[in-house]
């Protein structure tokens, strides 16, 4: 996935501009000012922080289109009015659409929906491929002992700094604390951003030990 593909404003349409990626982990900033001097912004569901310690700025907006998450925001009338929403200049969802013969009988997959519901708005969505599912998973094998659950925040990251061109200056990743939901094999996540960093692809900022629980 290029994020030169839905250039809504021709200054930010070279794939070399600056990107910010701002995760959601507790502890995260005071960073708003050096996360909203990048060109490009993108953030991840409801994205905590967002007008705050993190910055006020959003390109792209992640939103994980299985499981529960989706359906709540699906059932809450004023989703679309959230500023993070109304500000983003695009939609990243993360997983492929299943069949519809695949997501019974108690369905997972809220792709449709989520098209639907975010079609109103009239801003790009996309959708990263199972191919790349695939790439991710095969990179994250090595630090693992069983076939890899990826995050959001690794399919993501994986799909921007894919398609970034040779020479460009290092990604800034801001909150990701490599934790959370049990499922994600975040130790060879967080060893894939290290490595990434060692080879000057991206910059990886702490966290702020004073804030994280």
């Amino acid at each position: 996935m290029s994020i030169a593909i839905d250039p809504l404003h021709a200054a930010r349409a070279d794939p070399r501009a600056s990107l910010a990626i701002v995760g959601n982990a507790p502890g995260t900033g005071p960073a708003a000012r050096a996360i909203d001097a990048a060109a490009h912004v993108v953030r991840f569901n409801n994205a905590p922080g967002f007008g705050g310690r993190t910055g006020s700025r959003v390109t792209h907006l992640a939103l994980v289109n299985r499981g529960g998450q989706m359906r709540e925001w699906l059932a809450d009338p004023g989703f679309l009015d959230r500023p993070v929403v109304r500000q983003a200049e695009a939609f990243i969802l993360p997983f492929p659409m299943l069949p519809a013969e695949a997501n019974a009988p108690e369905p997972i997959c809220w792709t449709r929906e989520a098209l639907a519901l975010l079609r109103p708005l009239g801003k790009p969505v996309h959708l990263l491929p199972e191919a790349l599912h695939e790439k991710a998973r095969r990179r994250l094998a090595p630090h693992t002992n069983a076939r890899p659950n990826p995050s959001t925040g690794f399919l993501v990251s994986l799909a921007l700094l894919r398609d970034r061109p040779a020479g460009s200056g290092p990604v800034d990743i801001h909150g990701f604390g490599f934790a959370g939901w049990p499922g994600h094999p975040w130790a060879a996540e967080r060893a894939w951003f290290t490595e990434a960093a060692a080879a000057g692809r991206l910059r990886l900022h702490p966290l702020d030990a004073t804030d994280v629980p």
